[in-house]
């Protein structure tokens, strides 16, 4: 349950009404908002005169509901807004892996040239295999962050786990849960207490409603500002990566008000699909789209197979442009 409290209520007195009802509490400009688990379905008449209103829900998809919320939310997304009134489809392109200064270098020149605002690279790799590249850590950072400097570009990375996500804070733009890390609470508790925008990638074991509960972590926490990414489940097909999921999208753009990245790298784990289906996902309008892009996949030390050369990748966009016109849409 979602509760309103009058700004008159006071902050003491909304506190010891969250701590009798075990609700979280935020503070927004003109009333608290308390929220409780669902299954809660009154409130005791003693509380009447600090109510101002109330919203029950079936689950504990709440502040996330379009019962609560009806559009979308509107997010400050680096350099430009998703969700809201925009009509904006962001697309998100770098390399898997930030592997040397040249090629962060070569990947950020590129995105320039192209008009496009969001640079994406890892730098704390959650890998399969002990024995793979795990990344360049705070020294990749450090260089994303000479790159925003150098080129403009906001900086999306990947937090791997609780032990750097104030680092990943630090120098990002965006913060990035990865599918390996979305159940880790040390990391949705510290992105509920910054304001930076959050985008949370689906678990490929994940229900929906599990996937949008992490958000639920990071929203009641007081941060509004996070986005959900589907990147792809795992059924019993063995062709491709995995299976992305463009009827849970679906779901989620109907019953959620969470702007909706999509991930076709991932989900193919292919170069040659990646267009076709990157042209798919931006026929759903969806809030943006993320494509792993290297100046030379052969070499790439992480995810070589599904990274797109940089020709590959501007005939690409050029294909997605009309299309995303054609839904009212506009790459940015």
């Amino acid at each position: 349950m979602i509760i309103h409290l009058k700004k008159e209520t006071g902050l003491e007195k909304a506190n010891q009404i969250a701590t009798e009802n075990q609700a979280f509490l935020i503070e927004e400009e003109n009333k608290f908002v308390l929220i409780s688990s669902s299954s809660q379905k009154t409130l005791d008449s003693k509380y009447n005169d600090f109510v101002l209103e109330k919203f029950v829900f079936p689950n504990d998809m709440q502040l996330s509901s379009k019962e609560y919320m009806s559009k979308t939310r509107e997010i400050q997304w680096g350099n430009v807004k998703i969700g809201g009134d925009t009509n904006n489809t962001v697309m998100i392109a770098g390399p898997c892996s930030i592997e040397s200064e040249e090629q962060i270098q070569e990947s950020s020149a590129l995105l320039k040239e192209l008009n496009l605002t969001m640079l994406r690279a890892g730098c704390f790799k959650p890998r399969t295999s002990p024995y793979s590249f795990q990344g360049l850590g705070l020294d990749g950072l450090k260089l994303l962050a000479k790159m925003r400097k150098e080129h403009g570009l906001a900086i999306i990375t990947e937090v791997r786990d609780a032990t750097h996500i104030q680092e990943v804070i630090e120098y990002s733009d965006i913060i990035q849960i990865g599918a390996k890390a979305m159940y880790d609470q040390g990391i949705l508790r510290a992105c509920a207490k910054t304001q930076k925008p959050v985008m949370i990638k689906r678990g490929f074991g994940s229900t929906l409603q599990e996937t949008v509960q992490c958000a639920e972590f990071v929203l009641s926490g007081g941060n509004p500002n996070v986005a959900i990414c589907e990147r792809g489940i795992r059924t019993y097909e063995t062709k491709t990566r995995f299976t992305l999921d463009l009827c849970g999208v679906a779901y989620l753009k109907e019953y959620t008000n969470l702007p909706i990245i999509l991930d076709p790298s991932h989900a193919m784990g292919h170069a040659y699909g990646i267009a076709d289906l990157t042209r798919a996902c931006t026929a759903m309008g969806v809030d943006g789209l993320i494509i792993e892009v290297h100046p030379d996949p052969t070499v790439a030390k992480s995810d070589a197979s599904q990274q797109l050369t940089h020709q590959q990748f501007k005939d690409l966009l050029t294909s997605v442009h009309p299309v995303a016109k054609a839904v009212g849409r506009v790459i940015v």
